[in-house]
């Protein structure tokens, strides 16, 4: 049997599958089974932020696998050690702690379960097209009965409000409210940007009322949206969750947390969380970034796209929206014949619901690799 025969017949269907077989990568550019190039517009929902075949990656991870594959954290580790640093000194001042785990969806839990633990409180004020991943708890928080329904019944507690709608929001709010949990650029959720004022009015009411703050900046971080984090474009958050592009390819998430956090020892580990192997990876990764001018390269080129985006001429375009190196083309009608068609004109891209077509390239991403990008939409997108 052939690649396609074997997943077909081996695994359990739940992934909608493109046909073909990605076999390769180097940079901005992915190669299937029969030679062709893509340009990828997808980096793996947005884990690759620093491209394909990453030499500095690739040879920290081999170094650190010889030396020490995994370690558990009931022991220290320097390399751990490093990592946790690293990232407090990153992301905002008031975020002082790290937990370790392995995806988004295992960052959203923590978080979630953080905020319980913290506040006594048991209620958590979520938006609707959010989404938080599909882990038992991380589904209750996303919106949507297509990924619901199956699993009923849901985690109680946690309820929906309009995205970008402080009254709405404040409405919801009651003693019970441990925290409020958003994004702040909406990914699965159509690529709806927050508004700064909505932000502030939430930092605000958290501050007033001990709610805390939960940012998910599982897509938008590490240089996505021209900022090291999208947060610093808005507002600081009290427990900040990380994963997809951390460890420059690797499986890893961490929750960033501020001193309002307490949680009782043993009470949320993980195995593999902060596996030194993946901690390696992730300083790797994140020196790429900085020696490269990433996050810079991700505002500059991200304007760039938007504003030739915004200039394409056609009727079936709605609105074009994004931050930095994470578009939206909101379309008319369904989007998914034209993500097939741009795959057919060696452009890989995404879906952000049903009419939104979504743009997450590396953000190593050349000028000239867009310009590629955006003559395969024109082409698709012509009447």
């Amino acid at each position: 049997m052939n690649t396609k025969e074997l997943e077909q017949t081996y695994e359990l269907d739940l992934y909608p599958r493109r046909d073909i077989v990605l076999v390769g990568g180097k940079g901005a550019v992915l190669f299937d089974d029969q030679g062709k190039e893509y340009i990828d517009c997808a980096s793996n929902v947005g884990v690759s932020n620093i491209g394909h075949g990453d030499n500095t990656v690739a040879k920290a991870i081999h170094d650190q696998y010889l030396k020490l594959g995994n370690c558990y954290s009931m022991f220290y580790n320097p390399v751990r050690a490093a990592l946790a640093e690293k990232l407090v000194e990153l992301t905002p001042a008031n975020l002082s702690r790290v937990f370790f785990c392995n995806s988004g969806s295992e960052a959203v839990e923590g978080a979630l379960k953080f905020a319980r633990a913290s506040t006594g409180k048991q209620e958590i004020i979520c938006c609707m097209r959010g989404f938080h991943g599909k882990t038992m708890g991380a589904l209750a928080a996303t919106w949507g009965p297509e990924y619901q329904k199956p699993f009923a019944p849901m985690l109680p507690g946690l309820k929906h409000v309009p995205f970008n709608k402080f009254e709405k929001l404040e409405a919801a709010v009651n003693e019970q409210t441990a925290a409020i949990l958003l994004e702040p650029v909406q990914g699965e959720g159509g690529v709806r940007v927050a508004e700064v004022q909505y932000l502030e009015k939430i930092r605000k009411l958290c501050n007033e009322q001990n709610i805390l703050l939960i940012m998910d900046e599982v897509q938008t971080g590490f240089g996505r949206t021209g900022t090291l984090f999208a947060c610093e474009q808005f507002v600081s958050p009290d427990l900040l969750c990380l994963a997809k592009s951390l460890a420059g390819g690797l499986p890893m998430g961490a929750v960033l947390c501020s001193e309002k956090i307490s949680v009782p020892s043993r009470s949320h580990t993980s195995t593999f969380g902060g596996s030194p192997v993946v901690c390696a990876a992730a300083l790797a990764s994140i020196k790429v970034i900085q020696d490269e001018n990433l996050v810079e390269n991700a505002k500059t080129q991200g304007n760039y796209f938007l504003e030739e985006l915004q200039r394409l001429e056609s009727q079936k375009i709605r609105e074009v929206r994004g931050l930095g190196l994470m578009i939206g083309i909101e379309l008319k009608e369904k989007a998914g014949p034209y993500v097939q068609d741009l795959m057919e004109n060696g452009v890989l891209a995404l879906l952000a619901g049903a009419t939104v077509i979504r743009l997450l390239p590396p953000l190593l991403i050349s000028k000239a690799e867009i310009d590629t990008v955006l003559k395969a939409l024109k082409k698709v997108l012509a009447e």
